[in-house]
C-alpha cells in the first residue's frame, strides 16, 4: 500500500524522493487516462492540537467553537496539521482551510451531533447553479492543499436525519424504530424522524419551482435537506487517506469540480438501511486516484457523477483522468457506478483490481432521456464478484431512480425519439478480466432506440447467474470469450442491435 505521508512545505530532499516514489506506485493510465497521478497537498510543518483550544473528547461537550479556533489559528501562520487526539469529540459542522491537514490519531472519533439547528441551510452555487441545502458537517469551499488524515474514525450523525424504509428492516427491528418515536407514513411503510422531513419533499419541489431563492423559505423543510457528510467543492490538491468514515445524513464523500484528487486506503461503513448513503460521488472533478478503498454503502459503492439535466449540460465539466485500483465494495446498489447524473460527461477512466461482494450490481452504467452528456473511453479490467443480488454488468438508459433490483431490467419501450441535447451517449467502453460467481442476470445492455449504447467490447468475461445475457439498442458490442452459466432461460437474448458479435463461449 502507498502511504502517502504528511508533506512539508520546505521541500527537502528526502519529500522529493517520497514525492517520486508516489508517482511510481500510481503507474501510468494506459487506456483513456491522461496523467500518472494527482497533485498532492503541501502542508507546512506547524502542527496544533485540538485540547489547546479548548476542546474535551467526553462525547457530551460540543466542540463546534474548539475546531473553528484551531482552523483559524493554523490559517493564521500559513497552514499546518490539526492532530485529533484519542477521545469522542462530539461537535457541529467543520469548516477546512487552505494548506491544513485535519489529522485523527488512533482512537480519535469525530461524532457530527444530530441537532439539524446546528447545519444552518445555506445557498450552495455551483457556478451559477444555485439550491438551498443544510451545511455539510466537513465543508471545504475553493481552497488548495487540504487533506484529512489518520486512522481515527468521522460519524456523521446521519441517523437523526434519515428516513427508513420498513422493507430494509427486520420486523423487530420495525418495531423498536416505531416505538423510538418519529412518524410513519400515511401508508405506514416508511419511517421519518419527525414530520418536518415527511412533508418536507412536497415544499421544497414547490420552492425549486420559483424565480426568486429565499433560504429563510426553506426552513420548515430544514430537517428533509439532508447535507451531503464531507463535501468539497472547487478545491485544488486533496488528500483523503486511511480514516474511516460512517453514518451520513445523505451522500458520505462528494468532491465536486475539484482538481487533483487522491482517495487512498479510506473505509466507509454505513448501514444497508441508510437511505442515499453513496459511499463516494466523485462529481466533475479531474486528476483523481482512489485506491485500496473498502466501502460498504446503502446506495452506489463508487459512484462517478458531472451534474445532472440542462444545470449539469451548462457548467460542462466532465469528470475525467481517474484511477480506480485496489478497491473493495460490499453492500451497495452498485459497486462501481456511473451515472445517472452525468450530464457533464465522463471520460479517460481506468478502473482496474477490484472485488465487489453482494453488490446489488457489480459495474453499473445508468442514465436516462434528459440527461444529455457523453460517457466514454473507460477501461475495466480485472474484476472479481461474488453473491451480485442482481445484475453482473448493466447498462440502463431508462434509469428512473430506483436500484436494479425496484426496477427491473426490460427491454426498453422501443419508441425512437429525436436525438436532442439531453440524449445521453454511452460508447468506447472496454470490459475485461471479469469473474462473477452468482447474480440475478449475466450482463443487461440496454440503450436506447435512438441512440444505442456504441463501442462497447467484453473479453475474457466469466459469469454464473440465474440468467443470462440481454443487448436492446446496441451498436458495435463485441463479446471475445465471454462464458455465460445461467440456469434458466436462453443464454443471450439480443433486440435492436448492429454491427456486433455477441458469440458466448462454451
Amino acid at each position: 500500500m502507498l502511504d502517502v505521508p504528511f508533506i512539508r512545505a520546505k521541500k527537502t530532499i528526502a519529500a522529493w524522493l517520497i514525492l517520486l516514489v508516489a508517482f511510481t506506485f500510481c503507474g501510468c493510465l494506459t487506456i483513456g487516462a491522461k496523467s500518472t497521478s494527482p497533485a498532492l497537498p503541501a502542508i507546512p510543518a506547524h502542527s496544533v492540537n485540538l485540547t489547546d483550544f479548548g476542546a474535551v473528547g467526553d462525547g457530551a461537550t460540543l466542540n463546534t467553537s474548539a475546531f473553528a479556533k484551531a482552523f483559524a489559528a493554523l490559517t493564521e501562520r500559513g497552514g499546518g496539521r490539526l492532530i485529533v487526539p484519542p477521545g469522542i469529540w462530539l461537535t457541529g459542522p467543520i469548516k477546512l482551510a487552505s494548506h491544513v491537514d485535519l489529522h485523527l490519531e488512533t482512537g480519535a472519533l469525530i461524532k457530527f451531533s444530530g441537532d439539524y439547528n446546528l447545519y444552518p441551510l445555506i445557498v450552495v452555487d455551483l457556478r451559477g447553479e444555485k439550491e438551498v441545502d443544510s451545511t455539510s458537517p466537513i465543508m471545504g469551499e475553493n481552497l488548495e492543499d487540504v487533506s484529512i488524515t489518520g486512522n481515527g474514525i468521522i460519524d456523521g450523525g446521519g441517523d437523526a436525519w434519515r428516513p427508513i424504509k420498513k422493507s430494509k428492516l427486520l420486523e423487530d427491528e420495525w418495531k423498536n424504530l416505531v416505538k423510538s418515536g418519529g412518524v410513519l407514513s400515511d401508508r405506514g411503510d416508511t419511517w421519518y424522524p419527525s414530520r418536518e422531513v415527511m412533508t418536507g419533499e412536497r415544499l421544497v419541489s414547490v420552492l425549486r419551482k420559483k424565480e426568486s431563492l429565499k433560504v429563510e423559505d426553506y426552513e420548515p423543510a430544514h430537517q428533509y435537506l439532508r447535507p451531503k457528510m464531507l463535501r468539497l467543492i472547487g478545491c485544488k490538491k486533496v488528500l483523503l487517506q486511511d480514516f474511516t468514515i460512517q453514518n451520513p445524513p445523505n451522500w458520505t464523500m462528494n468532491p465536486v469540480l475539484c482538481d487533483d484528487v487522491s482517495i487512498l486506503s479510506v473505509q466507509v461503513r454505513n448501514a444497508p438501511t441508510a437511505q442515499n448513503s453513496d459511499a463516494l460521488d466523485l462529481e466533475s472533478c479531474r486528476h483523481a486516484l482512489i485506491r485500496n478503498c473498502i466501502f460498504d454503502a446503502g446506495d452506489d459503492g463508487i459512484c462517478i457523477k458531472s451534474g445532472k439535466d440542462a444545470a449539469g449540460r451548462r457548467i460542462g465539466v466532465p469528470t475525467e483522468d481517474v484511477l480506480v485500483e485496489g478497491c473493495t465494495v460490499y453492500h451497495a446498489h452498485g459497486g462501481f457506478t456511473i451515472g445517472s447524473e452525468m450530464s457533464g460527461g465522463v471520460r479517460d477512466m481506468r478502473v482496474t483490481n477490484c472485488t465487489f461482494l453482494g453488490t446489488d450490481v457489480g459495474l453499473r452504467f445508468k442514465s436516462t432521456r434528459g440527461r444529455g452528456g457523453v460517457v466514454e473511453r473507460i477501461d475495466i479490467s480485472n474484476i472479481r464478484m461474488v453473491g451480485i443480488t442482481g445484475d453482473a454488468i448493466n447498462f440502463n438508459l431508462y434509469y428512473g431512480g430506483q436500484s436494479v433490483l425496484e426496477q427491473g431490467s426490460g427491454k426498453g419501450d422501443g419508441n425512437s425519439l429525436t436525438v436532442n441535447e439531453g440524449t445521453p451517449q454511452f460508447r468506447d467502453i472496454h470490459i475485461e478480466n471479469i469473474v462473477c460467481r452468482g447474480a440475478r442476470k449475466a450482463i443487461v445492455l440496454q440503450g436506447l432506440p435512438e441512440m444505442p449504447v456504441r463501442n462497447i467490447t467484453l473479453k475474457n468475461v466469466d459469469i454464473s447467474a440465474q440468467e443470462g445475457v440481454f443487448v436492446t439498442d446496441g451498436d458495435n458490442i463485441s463479446f471475445d470469450h465471454v462464458r455465460v452459466e445461467n440456469k434458466s432461460g436462453a443464454p443471450l437474448t439480443e433486440v435492436r442491435v448492429k454491427n456486433s458479435r455477441l458469440e458466448l463461449a462454451k
